[in-house]
């Protein structure tokens, strides 16, 4: 094998303090979703859920009876 696929990372060292500074900094930049945002991707995302429900709950439906009949079991 050879030396050059190191796992270690070869960057320089920095201290834990130094690593506070940094992700506190990047976490400045981040763009956080209002109120309002996140209220109406939650509604989204619940209204989608009982749609896909919906829709997997037919399916089930569909081929109980189509295996049902099949098989000869109704």
């Amino acid at each position: 094998m050879s030396d050059t696929a190191s796992t270690k990372p070869s960057g320089p060292k920095t201290g834990l303090l130094q690593f506070a500074r940094e992700v506190r900094a990047e976490a400045r930049k981040v763009t956080w979703a209002t109120r309002q945002e996140t209220m109406v991707s939650t509604v989204f995302v619940f209204i989608m859920v009982v749609i896909a429900s919906l829709f997997f709950m037919a399916v089930d439906l569909v081929l109980r009876f189509v295996i049902g009949e099949v098989l000869g079991l109704f």
